[in-house]
């Protein structure tokens, strides 16, 4: 009894750390965000002690709705363009020889600083740039092309900077995937792509929903990326807290805006996981398949 007694408060010592980590950098911010979204603004700034909607009513604002239909449209397509690249380098990285090269060329980005890989496509994409310079060298065009400052850009960036977040997950799924399986659709009449999608595409639902998570959410809230590439068309929710808390001093609505993302996030989230928990469940309800999604002597007999 004593032995087990021990345990038990180890085990409550051992997540002790981990409760007040959460705590302190994550559960507190989050509640001083909600109240001082609920309280009005100072006239030099911050928050006075007087209970207040104001902020949550300036979202209504046209320009606001506008702003955030952008932020959902820029983030959607980036995300799809990025998983869209992901899947057939997490495909090949799976197939390859060379996985710890690989591997190690998806991380490299991530050793270098987050705003010189910006500058870098500054430079690239400038007027004066390395891409308007090697076109008029090549005599492809015969003036300077403005690529920066506008929405296509903007997607192009963000796409470059979080396709290592969705190439990760989609190689670690899809490396565990049996690809007899594939070689069997095909003997049974299946085209290559037809395989893919109905074989390949399925068993790897998880690492996909995964990389779509580590993708939208952090696009979703950018702000340095629209701010250094983006023009007026590109202005995202995060430049609009960003300019809130800073300029215009309304840390009132800066709150309400920042936690009408976390409230979209947390949803997107709830869902991701409860469509991986009714897949897992789908599998593990038809006979003869295990959660490997890999087929079992009572599903050949079924058939």
């Amino acid at each position: 009894m004593k032995t087990r007694a021990l345990k038990r408060n180890y085990g409550l010592l051992y997540s002790l750390p981990m409760a007040a980590w959460f705590t302190i950098f994550f559960l507190a911010p989050l509640i001083i965000i909600v109240v001082y979204s609920f309280l009005k603004k100072g006239i030099y700034g911050g928050v006075t002690a007087e209970f207040s909607l104001a902020a949550y009513r300036s979202l209504v604002n046209p320009n606001f709705i506008i702003i955030t239909f952008r932020t959902i449209v820029i983030s959607a397509m980036a995300t799809l363009i990025t998983i869209l690249i992901a899947l057939p380098c997490g495909y090949y990285m799976a197939r390859s020889k060379y996985q710890t090269l690989l591997l190690l060329l998806i991380i490299i980005p991530f050793w270098t600083n987050f705003l010189i890989r910006v500058f870098a496509w500054m430079n690239i994409l400038g007027s004066k740039g390395f891409l308007n310079e090697l076109l008029l060298r090549f005599g492809l065009i015969k003036d300077y092309v403005h690529f920066l400052y506008n929405q296509k850009t903007v997607i192009l960036v963000l796409v470059f900077m979080y396709l290592p977040y969705a190439i990760l997950p989609l190689f670690s799924t899809i490396d565990k995937f049996d690809f007899s399986l594939l070689e069997a659709a095909r003997d049974l009449g299946a085209t290559k792509l037809g395989a893919i999608n109905r074989v390949l595409l399925p068993n790897i639902k998880s690492g996909m929903y995964t990389a779509v998570l580590f993708t939208f959410i952090p696009i979703f809230g950018a702000y340095a990326i629209p701010l250094l590439v983006g023009g007026k068309d590109s202005y995202m929710l995060g430049n609009v807290i960003a300019d809130q808390l800073t300029k215009a001093r309304n840390w009132p609505l800066s709150s309400a805006i920042s936690l009408v993302l976390t409230v979209i996030t947390t949803a997107g989230v709830i869902i991701m996981m409860t469509l991986q928990k009714r897949e897992a469940k789908s599998k593990n309800d038809i006979p003869g398949i295990g959660e490997t999604g890999i087929p079992g002597p009572e599903a050949g007999k079924r058939i």
